[in-house]
């Protein structure tokens, strides 16, 4: 498998600010200086070496991850991280193609993307929605209608389809085996395992832990890769945001650990942390992580808009 996040951003999208960018320039020019640079290449190593939030960003587009499989295209949710795919179909495949989409639930910042979706107003396209929320049809329906937004969903000439799931079940889908779970969250929320020779990756974002033994274990376990919702901190999650529908790394690192999952991925990224904060955020989890590496290593990254991860 190969996974592409192209949103990892949770609630609502973000964007950097003009002194956001002028603060990483500054901080780069102060790295490079007594250098010099012989070719673009050299310049490119030399912004490998800054840190992340230094010589890159993390991102502000909502949940969208795709993960590839042939000619058909897999992805998790509908956040602005779908505009972004939707370009990089355009420029990377004009025939006609077939996409299916899995929904973990229907808060405005996992739908919000679809109506900026290109492929979606292309005759001949077919676009495959899933979900375990009889609702899926209506609320993308209802955020195109006036007074909300100009274009009517009828307006885009591409198939739709939406299939009913069950958490539970186990289905066969677009050459994956798929299996769901139900998550606790305002509205209720639902994680996916996909599987394909000998592969497995997990979406589990929007979801609230108590503990580890509250039922996930299994649906996590031995898991390549387990893309997790950690948009708080231990502190916020047991107490000032309790209830909120969310977890934090801390717990994602002793989940990922007792499962047995190899790769970590922290996701659905707190909207108000800069790019500095989530540099902090990561490198916390991984020395968290580290105090188990004589019994468990655990490869552990943060999601960001573009990543690629091959498993």
């Amino acid at each position: 498998m190969k996974v592409t996040i192209w949103g990892s951003t949770g609630s609502l999208p973000v964007a950097l600010h003009a002194q956001d960018i002028r603060s990483k320039v500054v901080q780069a020019v102060k790295a490079a200086q007594g250098r010099t640079f012989a070719s673009d290449k050299e310049i490119e190593a030399f912004i490998a070496e800054l840190p992340f939030a230094v010589g890159s960003t993390y991102g502000g587009n909502t949940s969208c991850v795709q993960v590839q499989n042939g000619e058909e295209y897999v992805l998790f949710d509908a956040g602005t991280g779908l505009r972004d795919f939707g370009l990089h179909v355009m420029q990377t495949n004009k025939s006609p193609c077939t996409m299916h989409i899995f929904m973990s639930h229907l808060h405005w910042d996992h739908i919000q993307g679809f109506p900026f979706f290109i492929p979606a107003f292309i005759k001949g396209n077919r676009i495959n929605f899933y979900g375990c929320h009889e609702e899926i049809e209506h609320a993308l329906r209802s955020q195109q209608q006036a007074p909300f937004f100009p274009v009517d969903l009828d307006y885009m000439q591409a198939e739709r389809t939406f299939k009913r799931l069950e958490a539970g079940k186990e289905y066969e889908i677009a050459g994956f085996r798929v299996t769901i779970i139900e998550q606790f969250h305002p509205g209720v929320s639902y994680g996916y395992r996909l599987e394909k020779d000998g592969k497995t990756m997990v979406y589990s974002t929007d979801s609230e832990h108590k503990d580890i033994e509250d039922g996930f274990l299994d649906f996590f376990r031995d898991a390549d890769l387990l893309i997790f919702d950690a948009q708080y901190s231990l502190m916020d999650s047991l107490h000032t945001k309790e209830n909120w529908g969310h977890s934090s790394n801390m717990l994602g690192v002793e989940l990922a650990i007792e499962a047995g999952v190899k790769h970590l991925c922290l996701f659905h990224n707190e909207p108000t942390h800069g790019d500095e904060t989530l540099d902090t955020v990561l490198d916390n989890t991984r020395k968290y992580a580290a105090l188990h590496d004589d019994t468990y290593p655990l490869t552990v990254s943060l999601a960001y808009d573009g990543m690629v991860i091959d498993l």
